[in-house]
Parts: C-alpha cells; sequence; structure tokens
C-alpha cells in the first residue's frame, strides 16, 4: 500500500478531480481484468484496445483512483480521477514510484537493436555473475535475478511487470541489471521511469514494419531510447552499422562505439573460427571464445565494452569473456555420437539476421552441404517472408520451408508466400514441409558426411503458437532426436 500522493510524485498532471493527499492505493493496474477493491486503474491507449472504454468496468470492480488522458464527462461520487497527457508515459513513472524507484538502486543496461539484444543481455548476466556480483537479466529467453529463473513471454515485460522485477532485484542485493529494450516497449513507453546507467546499440534492419509501417518510424522508436538518456549515463553504438551515429546524435549521455570493420573506441577482429570456437583479438589482446559467428564477436565485444565502461579491469573482463558458453538458440550446436552431420538452432526470425547466419555457416562449414529448414511468423510483418526465403536459398544446398509460429494464419499461405520470392533454380533445391517436426526428420533423412542443419527461427522456444494455442515443440530437442537416428555407413 502506498500514499497516492507519494505514487504521483514527479508527474505532469493535467486535471484532477477529488482529494489526492489522503488517498492509499493498493495496487496499480491497467488491465480492468486485473482491479481489485482499492486499485489505481490507469487507462492506456493500446494497438487494439483502449482502456478508457473500460473505466466503468474498473470503478464497478472497485477501483477507487482513475488516470486517464481523458476525463469522463460523467463521474461517480469517491472516485478520484486524474487526467495526464500520456497514459502510457504516466503508468512507467508511477509504477517506478509505487515500487520505490527500484532502478536508482541499480546500474540498469538497456540493450537495443534488431538483433543481437538477447546475446548482450545474456553475455553480460553471465559475464558479471562470473565476476561474483548478483545481477538481474530482463530478456527475451527468461528472467533471471540471480540464480533465480523466471521465464519471459515478451522482449520487454510492460512497465508494472519491469518495476516489479527490479524492485526484487534490489530486494535481492543485485547491483546489476542487463535488459533487452525492444522498439515496441520504446514506443509505448514500457521503459518510462527507469533510470538507465548505460544504453547499447546494435543495429537496425528490417523488421517490425507490421507495427512501426515504415523503416524510418522504427528508427525514430530506437533513437527515442538514446535521446532520452541522462548526461550520468553513457552509450555504446555499433559504428558498422550506417545508423550507429545517427543513434546517438542527440543524446546527452556520454558516447562511445565499438566496430570490426572501422575505427572505433572498442574494436574487434576474428583471426580464427571453427564450428566450436573463434579466436579474436580485442584492442590488443588475443582471446579464445566459446562462440562462433561474426556476429557473436560483435556481441562479445559489446559486453566487453559495457563492462569497460562500469569500471571492470580490462584482464577480468577478457577472462570471463573467454568462459562464457553459447546463449540457448543462438547459433546453438547439436552434435550426436553416431553421425559427423552437425545441427544448428538459432533464433534468426529478420532477412539480416538469417543471412549473417547462413553466411557464416558457409564461411566455416568446409566440407559439407547446408541444409536450411526455416519459415515465418504469423500475423507478422509480412514483407520479410519472400526475403527470407530467398536468402535462404541464396547461402544453402537445400532448403525446406515449414510452419514456424503460424499463429491465427494458415501455415501454407504463409508459405506460399515465401515461396514468391524464390525463383526457378531456387525452387529446384526447395522443398515444402509443413508440420515443423517433419521438416527437421526430412532434413535429417537428405544430410550425409559433414553435412550441417540450419534449423531457423524459434530458437531457445519450446513451443509452437497455433490458433491461439501454445503447443510443446523444441527445436533443439527435435532436431537432436532426429540426428540420432542417423546411421553412418
Amino acid at each position: 500500500m502506498k500514499k497516492l500522493i507519494d505514487i504521483i510524485e514527479g508527474l505532469e498532471i493535467l486535471k484532477s478531480i477529488g482529494i489526492l493527499d489522503h488517498i492509499s492505493v493498493d495496487s496499480i493496474v491497467f488491465d480492468s481484468r486485473k482491479v481489485v477493491p482499492g486499485a489505481l486503474f490507469v487507462a492506456t491507449r493500446g494497438t487494439q484496445v483502449d482502456g478508457h472504454e473500460y473505466i466503468d468496468t474498473s470503478i464497478e470492480m472497485g477501483a477507487k483512483v482513475i488516470m486517464c488522458e481523458r476525463i469522463p464527462e460523467v463521474r461517480l461520487e469517491g472516485v478520484n480521477y486524474i487526467e495526464v497527457r500520456n497514459s502510457q508515459y504516466a503508468l512507467g513513472i508511477i509504477a517506478s514510484n509505487f515500487y520505490d524507484r527500484p532502478s536508482e538502486n541499480l546500474q540498469v543496461i538497456g540493450i537495443t537493436g534488431t538483433n543481437g539484444k538477447t546475446s548482450c543481455a545474456s553475455m553480460l548476466f553471465n559475464l558479471f555473475t562470473g565476476l561474483g556480483y548478483k545481477v538481474g537479466l530482463l530478456s527475451t529467453i527468461q528472467i533471471r535475478i540471480g540464480e533465480e529463473i523466471i521465464q519471459a513471454t515478451h522482449t520487454t515485460p510492460d512497465a508494472i511487470s519491469i518495476q516489479k522485477s527490479m524492485q526484487y532485484m534490489v530486494d535481492k542485493a543485485c547491483t546489476y541489471c542487463f535488459m533487452e529494450v525492444s522498439s515496441h516497449a520504446i514506443d509505448q513507453d514500457r521503459i518510462a521511469g527507469i533510470q538507465f546507467r548505460g544504453g547499447v546499440f546494435t543495429n537496425i534492419t528490417h523488421d517490425h514494419l507490421d507495427y512501426h509501417q515504415t523503416f524510418q518510424n522504427y528508427l525514430q522508436a530506437k533513437k527515442k531510447f538514446f535521446d532520452n538518456l541522462p548526461n550520468t549515463a553513457f552509450t555504446i553504438s555499433n559504428l558498422d552499422d550506417k545508423n550507429g551515429k545517427v543513434m546517438q546524435q542527440n543524446t546527452k549521455a556520454k558516447r562511445k562505439t565499438m566496430a570490426m570493420h572501422t575505427m572505433a573506441d572498442y574494436t574487434i577482429k576474428i583471426m580464427e573460427a571453427s564450428m566450436n570456437h573463434m579466436l579474436v583479438k580485442i584492442g590488443d589482446h588475443d582471446i579464445h571464445l566459446k562462440v562462433v559467428g561474426e556476429f557473436n564477436a560483435y556481441n562479445a565485444l559489446t559486453s566487453y565494452a559495457v563492462a569497460i565502461e562500469l569500471g571492470i579491469n580490462k584482464e577480468d573482463a577478457l577472462l570471463q569473456l573467454s568462459k562464457l558458453e553459447p546463449v540457448e538458440g543462438r547459433i546453438d550446436l547439436v552434435l550426436v555420437k553416431n553421425t559427423k552431420v552437425k545441427g544448428i538452432v538459432d533464433y534468426a526470425h529478420t532477412p539480416d539476421a538469417v543471412e549473417k547466419l547462413l553466411v557464416e555457416i558457409g564461411k566455416i562449414n568446409k566440407e559439407g552441404k547446408l541444409i536450411t529448414v526455416i519459415g515465418c511468423g504469423g500475423n507478422r510483418d509480412k514483407e520479410k517472408r519472400p526475403i527470407m526465403a530467398k536468402l535462404a536459398a541464396k547461402y544453402s544446398d537445400r532448403v525446406i520451408l515449414t510452419s514456424d509460429n503460424p499463429r491465427n494464419e494458415n501455415p501454407k499461405d504463409i508459405i506460399d508466400e515465401m515461396k514468391s520470392g524464390l525463383n526457378i533454380t531456387d525452387i529446384k533445391k526447395t522443398l515444402v514441409v509443413i508440420d515443423r517436426a517433419e521438416a527437421v526428420k526430412t532434413a535429417c533423412l537428405l544430410a550425409s558426411g559433414e553435412d550441417v542443419i540450419a534449423l531457423v527461427g524459434k530458437g531457445h522456444e519450446k513451443y509452437q503458437e497455433i490458433k491461439g494455442e501454445k503447443f510443446p515443440f523444441d527445436d533443439k530437442l527435435c532436431l537432436k532426436e532426429n540426428l540420432e537416428l542417423i546411421t553412418e555407413e
């Protein structure tokens, strides 16, 4: 329970009706279905639903305070109304106040970009844990507070969940929090109220245009994160991305850069690479990494740069980097004893990520063919479907188009849209196997010798979403079971 006057501290209030000074609030909610007596209900405008339509419902369920962008003309006695300019933004501020502004007691690093967010956040979590710190993680895969693991449902949770998780991190004596920051979360002000110590830009490529409509809108959503950082924070931006400088143009935070192919404050070069490790040079230091691929080199460099900016000793940071295992579902190698065929499971679900993944596999797979199993998610950006199929065909010897998470779409329709990007030559090396498990089995039956099977799109996910239901499905387990059935001559 918190006093309302403390919860609204620092908030710009346009208008209020009621007595705000002596009221206490038991909880904050923005979903009317979760209202309990004594709650403060925030009417937010979502992409599908406008919370203002549920103000009366929330009052019937016991809400005693309504925060909204438009106070209703018909008001009920005994209910307090607060009008704000932006309910989404206000939600972040009051959630932070309700949970005692936990980010002020943590070193919070936000990582944004089309690709690499999960790997960087997870690498940093493991690196700082290895250094002996108690650390929190907010990522696509999971929320972690020290040893405790909570499965995640969104790249960046809602504002209330974020602040609640951060308060729990503080209660558990965490000193650092590494979090993915999605463009949706920035655009919807889900990160309002968080005091960031640092912000990282990994890259930006075609994605989420179903939501942002244009690439420029997507770019500006990412840039907004850096524009809003305070002068007490630092930024690290990837100069190998043509928009790396754009991200830092208007920030008040300290500006640091990283790159592999140009001059920057932090640099990396790949010296040697195999299927399960690579030798890199970070600055003047040679280091063996247990991860592979150019994009993983960027992730390692990012993690190193953040560590140094947070005051970690160079040698300690490099030592911990050399110990880090691959992040689950990110170029995740699958090996079994009875065959030389190798499997790779990866979360790549954008054209850029798919291309980078398959190019990297091609660089280190010198002996065998590359068989790629790939699909596209339903009810998501349709423009990338033919592009992703085309890239799979370009860099693979065989391609199997299959279901990803079809959601409420017909899997065949999704695959047909993917096939529209293929020419006659591509079609000749492409199979369609709608059932994902059968597609994996088919790939394993086609493979021999030193071939590599790339199972792309779902990575760490342990389910397949079909018609509103999540059915158990684990890409890595499915691939492993089918590889074990291969018998070599």
